[in-house]
């Protein structure tokens, strides 16, 4: 890993400037970055952000060359801090042949109506305990189906629920939906214990996700970790795989690009279903988008989409889907955001453009991630003015979603927009972006 300096950054952007054939002129204006600021980078006056680096890799045609020189605390080569989770949590399976912990003497019957009771409200917990006393003409195997239903609506409205709200309280609640999924299947027959035991599964990967949003990397690593324990105990050897793409997620954006590739690589085996497989390329597109390489980024995203469209094309909607759910085309989108990282801020903005509007308006939280790598992109051209006319409209929801990966992208919005600040419109849009990054 380059630990490089800026002493060494400066003049080897000077050399690669000249033998490329421009003027100090002509590169600023191809950077959108005026000439003395250019100036004051080559000569070592002036640290060099992330954002330049890759505009310049970008612009040079340096395959990420430049970049690699910064320092490791600036740069995007930083490993991922990742932590053991804390001593509350234990494992949700117990391992035993059973698979599950004990229910405390209740009966099947009156676990099912009690983990309902304590986590649904009104009518649904009415019915599940109606259910659970036993219909008359049921069978006693689709009287146990109930909560599979029950808790699997649930998880779709837990997922609408968290692209508007704050990560936060969330987690408890999915974290006692898992528990109790995985309790209630410890008192059904062996077919709905298994689905029991999947479901928990996907709670805990959707926790994961939620807590990565929180900030907390290391109980995102922790629930991706129970919901390959509990996919597996339910028979599910796939969605160890799709951990991988989680994993590289939170590698991902602590700007570890080599790791981020590395990790989804046993993703696209040939044997996976093709949605894993097209989010495993997805995820490597911007690990190599991290890194410079262009055609290696472009080449995944070319798989990403044919797996992409095959998996819509093959799915059956029995089960959760893998990933984002709001997207119309996941694979432009992220199209869009890797061109923005290889430096192409132009035709980010461009496929951006088209993309975003088509995010339903109830997708706050995607609204709010791609909207605001809109507006950078758009930044990054060099059209402040519209980059905060896009900002304005955006910022407001930040504070109410807490989440962590779009502040990241918020603080990168405030620094491309703080080279313009003698606009009115960035000088405008200040306390939005105050109130987005301190909510």
């Amino acid at each position: 890993m380059s630990t490089g300096s800026a002493d060494e950054f400066g003049p080897e952007l000077r050399r690669r400037r000249i033998a490329a054939g421009l003027s100090l002129t002509r590169l600023a204006e191809l950077l959108n970055y005026s000439k003395g600021h250019l100036s004051k980078i080559e000569r070592g006056h002036k640290a060099a952000p992330p954002e330049f680096a890759r505009r310049c890799d970008a612009q040079l045609g340096t395959g990420g060359e430049l970049e690699r020189l910064l320092p490791a605390e600036r740069g995007r080569s930083r490993r991922a801090r990742t932590g053991e989770p804390g001593v509350e949590e234990g494992p949700l399976l117990d391992g035993t042949a059973g698979g599950t912990r004990g229910s405390g003497g209740f009966g099947r019957r009156q676990l099912l109506a009690a983990g309902a009771s304590s986590l649904l409200g009104g009518d649904l917990a009415a019915s599940l305990t109606l259910v659970a006393a036993g219909a008359s003409g049921q069978a006693e195997s689709e009287v146990e189906s109930a909560p599979v239903e029950i808790f699997r609506a649930q998880f779709d409205q837990m997922r609408r629920l968290g692209q508007s709200s704050a990560p936060g309280p969330l987690l408890p609640l999915l974290a006692a939906q898992t528990r109790t999924l995985v309790e209630l299947a410890g008192q059904a027959d062996s077919a709905n214990r298994d689905r029991l035991i999947l479901l928990a599964a996907r709670y805990a990967e959707y926790a994961g996700w939620m807590a990565q949003e929180a900030g907390d990397n290391s109980r995102a690593l922790w629930w991706t970790a129970q919901a390959v324990d509990l996919a597996e105990a339910g028979g599910d050897r796939h969605l160890a795989s799709y951990a991988l793409v989680r994993r590289a997620l939170v590698t991902f954006y602590a700007g570890d690009a080599a790791r981020t590739v590395q990790l989804v690589g046993p993703a696209q085996s040939g044997g996976l279903p093709p949605r894993i497989r097209g989010l495993a390329a997805q995820r490597e597109a911007q690990g190599h988008a991290l890194a410079g390489d262009a055609d290696s980024c472009l080449r995944s995203l070319d798989r990403a989409r044919e797996l992409l469209a095959r998996a819509d094309t093959e799915g059956d909607g029995s089960s959760p889907v893998l990933g984002t759910t709001s997207l119309a085309d996941p694979a432009a989108m992220v199209t869009g955001w890797c061109l923005y990282d290889l430096g192409r801020a132009d035709q980010a903005a461009e496929l951006l453009d088209r993309e975003c509007p088509r995010i339903p308006v109830h997708a706050v939280r995607s609204r709010a991630r791609y909207g605001v790598r809109r507006a950078l992109a758009r930044a990054a051209g060099g059209e402040p003015e519209r980059a905060c006319e896009l900002a304005s409209d955006l910022l407001p929801l930040i504070p109410a979603l807490r989440s962590a990966t779009i502040q990241a992208d918020v603080r990168r919005l405030a620094r491309e927009l703080h080279r313009f600040r003698a606009s009115r419109s960035v000088q405008d849009v200040q306390p939005l972006l105050a109130r987005a990054l301190h909510p």
